[in-house]
């Protein structure tokens, strides 16, 4: 499928709505970026993809067409439905303008989000997004990138959300990194030496400098 593709591409072909659906969700993760790019975004308002299953490349240059296609509809309320199974290559400014339109986001759909993106995003703004599915939450809190949001957040943040979130930083919380001295025994002996002969003098030279100021 993969060699077909290239065959059709280098030929000069473009990969349009017709050509699109029939590479379908299944194939579409084999796209290189040349056959990404070679992508009409017009194209991706009627077809059917998912590329939640694909590399990250792939889902930011699917995201960034898909972006295009679409802004015509980016005040309208069909704009989230349309947009959606692109939003695993969604930047963090992009799902911030999302959840001040209260999406409600499915929780399957904000577990793919990128990486980053997702790590980068307040307790508000997550509420702000998920909406009707913020209790959701509270199943996926073990699994990874929600775990390692968690772990970012202040617990006084987690708990004003009330479902039941745990991990987060406590408050007052300090981490303290003790810095690595060398012990006098590990140093060398002779720096350990000259290093008593010459106290008495500066201890001399300190008390002098006392003494005339």
């Amino acid at each position: 499928a993969a060699e077909m593709i290239k065959r059709y591409v280098t030929l000069g072909n473009r990969l349009t709505t017709p050509v699109l659906n029939a590479i379908g969700t299944r194939y579409v993760c084999l796209l290189n970026t040349t056959e990404l790019n070679a992508i009409d975004s017009n194209s991706l308002k009627t077809a059917s993809l998912d590329p939640s299953a694909c590399s990250q490349l792939t889902k930011d240059i699917l995201y960034s067409k898909a972006k295009r296609a679409f802004s015509d509809q980016h005040n309208s309320r069909a704009y989230y439905t349309l947009i959606k199974p692109y939003l695993g290559g969604a930047p963090a400014v992009d799902l911030r303008a999302l959840s001040k339109d209260r999406v409600n986001m499915d929780i399957e759909t904000f577990t793919k989000l990128k990486r980053d993106s997702l790590l980068s995003l307040t307790p508000a703004e997550v509420k702000d997004l998920l909406g009707v599915n913020l209790k959701a939450l509270t199943a996926v809190q073990k699994k990874s990138p929600i775990r390692e949001w968690i772990q970012m957040q202040k617990q006084s943040d987690l708990d004003k959300l009330d479902v039941g979130l745990f991990g987060g930083t406590q408050e007052g919380y300090i981490n303290v990194i003790t810095p690595k001295f060398q012990t006098p025994s590990s140093a060398p002996l002779g720096a350990v030496a000259m290093a008593f002969h010459l106290l008495p003098a500066l201890l001399l030279s300190f008390l002098m400098m006392l003494v005339l100021s």
